[in-house]
């Protein structure tokens, strides 16, 4: 039976994986959709590409946290990774079909501490590591803005006597090197939060300890999962970040694609799970601020940040409550 529960939850981590890719192709393709520099279909193909990438760039640091910085595994159980990712991908295709661009690792980060709770008592979570993740929740997207702004101030500096129709057209080119950065940093961090549930699973089940190095099977599988997930696109999210939080230029979707990438890469080599979906989020909104304050739809920015403050508590208490029903089924 604990083979099979495994088994279960290795699945259902990749399926939770392939609707990361869903939701947050938005994050990927938004920008560049949005700027019809290409074809939703095209940058799809594009972004999931670069999110496969990505295995072969980066370590599994993030993983590494994910997997065994959030809450201590050795006193687990195999429902209690069950019900978090049960209740990551409740959350998620409820926000998905919605529209909402959530944060999908807060999602599985909610669902992790809330089933380790109700596990073990609040003895089980690593303060340290819980603490660093709900900074980044501030920290990430004002370092996008910050870094969209700068990056449109100089290249309005820089350009100030070229014509807009010869910006648009040197940047409509920029961009394709630009959204393939961000969707490298993308792929590189959120495919790792797949690894790291898998990875406790599996030191859980005493098949690995946590001195163990990730195996491969489960870095590639969480690549191609959201690289497929990617593929197949959520394009009502799509929509709400691309054409509903504010009108984007050439110019404008290198600067918020650039800004994003550079703190994706960041935290992927400190090891730090950030929510891509926050940090992108940001730096859209900086370039909106760039042309001034009334550009940035905040209507549509306050429906965002609301399901952002949601997520990791709706998960908690959902996954608290999947894994009292878990233990009294199993």
């Amino acid at each position: 039976m604990a083979f099979e529960l495994l088994v279960v939850t290795v699945v259902l981590a990749f399926i939770f994986d392939f609707l990361n890719g869903m939701n947050d192709a938005a994050n990927s393709i938004s920008t560049v959709v949005a700027t019809r520099v290409l074809k939703p279909r095209n940058a799809v193909v594009l972004a999931a590409l670069m999110n496969f990438v990505a295995a072969f760039v980066f370590t599994t640091a993030i993983a590494s946290t994910f997997g065994k910085g959030l809450v201590n595994p050795n006193v687990l159980t195999q429902s209690t990774i069950l019900a978090a990712v049960i209740s990551a991908i409740i959350w998620t295709y409820i926000a998905t079909r919605r529209g909402l661009p959530i944060s999908v690792s807060h999602a599985i980060t909610g669902g992790l501490i809330g089933a380790a709770v109700t596990t073990a008592g609040l003895s089980v979570i690593i303060f340290d590591g819980v603490f660093k993740t709900l900074v980044f929740i501030l920290i990430a997207p004002t370092l996008g803005l910050v870094g969209a702004i700068i990056f449109s101030i100089l290249i309005i500096r820089l350009f100030r006597k070229v014509s807009p129709g010869k910006i648009n057209a040197y940047f409509r080119k920029l961009q394709l090197v630009s959204a393939s950065f961000y969707s490298l940093g993308h792929g590189s961090n959120d495919a790792q939060k797949t690894m790291g549930i898998i990875y406790a699973a599996l030191i859980v089940s005493g098949i690995l300890t946590s001195a163990d190095p990730l195996p491969t099977w489960v870095i590639i599988g969480a690549y191609v999962a959201i690289a497929l997930g990617t593929l197949f696109g959520g394009w009502r999210v799509v929509k709400t970040m691309g054409m509903r939080l504010t009108k984007l230029r050439p110019f404008e979707g290198f600067s918020a694609e650039s800004s994003s990438g550079f703190v994706l890469l960041f935290t992927a080599l400190a090891g730090i799970p950030v929510s891509t979906t926050h940090t992108i989020t940001g730096s859209i909104v900086g370039v909106g601020l760039i042309k001034r304050i009334s550009a940035v739809r905040w209507i549509v920015a306050n429906r965002i940040v609301w399901s952002w403050i949601l997520t990791i508590p709706v998960t908690a208490g959902l996954a608290g409550i999947v894994y009292l029903l878990l233990s009294a089924i199993l």
